[in-house]
């Protein structure tokens, strides 16, 4: 009789080391991390972030994790409570190709559960490389995020708690039996209905990957201590793929595991912004500055996109994803800087409102036959004059597609985005990651300073 699907994917985890990553999927997560946890320590200060600060304080626990951008030490659960909140409390953590933040759930489980277990930087590192893997691959499995959403209303980072549960299995060493146990507990714990998209604020939205964070390490957890759950979580019957699969569901799983690593996938950010309005901002952008046009002159934009994508940042409450909003603020401002809100002093400028009115979102037929669910975006600008100007953008700066983000660029955004903080020692130290003997050497360093 054939192993489950559960104990197939658990017995490969429970094997996994660094020095079975390949050197340049090595640089691209230890990118991952930095970013991460950057994002995190910037998050710290916007609403949800320091809503989640103000919760886990309350709360407190064993001193077994910082929460990023303070001094507090609280259990691993509210650890990565708050730091995978704060991490996708502003837009600026981390997509991915396949949909979604996995970056604010997996690394942020990954690194509460390593400094909870006195874990090695390679450690930590091998555990991050490996939830995306699992997460990723279970997104896939069940559709993709666009699927998820629009046949089961969820948000499909909900999927990430499992696979923070097995990263923090890795790093507690348990055996594959335990994990099994860990991933069915990790579904207890984790949902979200599309229908938090609707909130104002931004956090709800970023809280989501808090809890899924930390229903991953709560899980590894309680497997531990001898909790059990369903053996077969992923392929029995009623379980995640019955419930959520898609077609080959069962392939996506397990293929090319140990071969084809997920976080290669990884998209970084270089707008506060929802990922579908960073191709129409580089498009608009570029055409400003190629054919001189004077914001006052502008007389329409029409930005194309995919329809999945439109109906994430068309006229949407949340202004940061909200496409009318942001590209607005982008032609006035000639940019989105990383160290300022916009957002309410923008609303009064008496251009603000007028530009606003005059961008108009398309479904573009190219974009929609050949990247249904890519990010891509044609931006049209006409002008009083009588001109029509248009450039298209398949995949926005930082996009894995154009080869991720160099050190020197990821260097570049955070001095920007936090020209206050020691950015050059928080990259000296995610760069010699394998090399830390605790992953508190590199914790330590994200402290908000004066």
């Amino acid at each position: 009789m054939s192993e489950s699907m559960t104990l197939t994917l658990a017995r490969y985890a429970a094997s996994t080391s660094l020095e079975r990553i390949p050197e340049e999927v090595r640089e691209r997560a230890k990118q991952v991390i930095l970013d991460e946890l950057a994002s995190a320590h910037f998050g710290r200060e916007q609403p949800a972030g320091t809503l989640a600060a103000q919760y886990v304080a309350g709360l407190a626990g064993p001193p077994q994790a910082r929460v990023l951008g303070t001094s507090l030490r609280v259990s691993a659960p509210l650890a990565a409570l708050a730091n995978g909140t704060a991490g996708h409390a502003d837009e600026i953590d981390g997509a991915h190709v396949v949909g979604g933040h996995p970056g604010a759930t997996l690394v942020h489980a990954a690194l509460a559960m390593a400094e909870r277990q006195s874990a090695t930087g390679a450690e930590l590192f091998n555990a991050v490389v490996l939830g995306y893997d699992i997460g990723v691959r279970l997104i896939e499995a069940c559709g993709g995020l666009f699927g998820v959403k629009e046949r089961h209303h969820l948000n499909a980072d909900f999927l990430h708690a499992v696979a923070a549960a097995v990263a923090s299995s890795r790093l507690m060493g348990l055996a594959p039996e335990r994990y099994c146990h860990a991933m069915a507990l990790a579904t207890f714990q984790a949902s979200g209905l599309v229908a938090l998209f609707q909130e104002k604020r931004h956090i709800s939205k970023a809280f989501c990957n808090g809890q899924y964070a930390m229903a991953g390490v709560s899980a590894a957890l309680m497997a531990a201590t001898g909790f059990e759950g369903c053996e077969d979580i992923l392929g029995g019957p009623h379980g995640l793929l019955d419930a959520w699969g898609a077609g080959g569901a069962s392939e996506a799983v397990t293929r090319d595991l140990g071969k084809d690593f997920a976080v290669t996938g990884a998209n970084f950010k270089f707008v506060r912004a929802g990922y579908p309005i960073h191709a129409p901002v580089e498009a608009a952008l570029s055409l400003v500055a190629r054919h001189t046009i004077g914001t006052e002159t502008i007389s329409a934009v029409e930005v194309g996109m995919p329809a999945r994508a439109l109906r994430v940042v068309d006229n949407r409450r949340m202004r940061n994803i909200c496409l009318q909003d942001m590209l607005a603020v982008a032609l006035l401002r000639g940019g989105l800087k990383l160290n300022e809100t916009p957002f309410p002093t923008v609303l009064d400028d008496p251009a603000f409102a007028p530009l606003r009115a005059r961008i108009t979102l398309v479904v573009n037929p190219l974009l929609e036959a050949q990247a249904p669910d890519g990010r891509g975006a044609v931006v049209t600008i006409r002008t009083q004059d009588g001109r029509a100007v248009s450039e298209r953008v398949d995949h926005p700066r930082g996009h894995s597609a154009r080869g991720g983000v160099t050190w020197d660029e990821l260097t570049a955004k955070w001095r920007e985005a936090a020209p206050e903080q020691d950015v050059d020692s928080w990259v000296a130290a995610a760069r010699k990651l394998d090399d830390l003997e605790h992953v508190g050497q590199l914790t330590s360093l994200f402290i908000t300073q004066p």
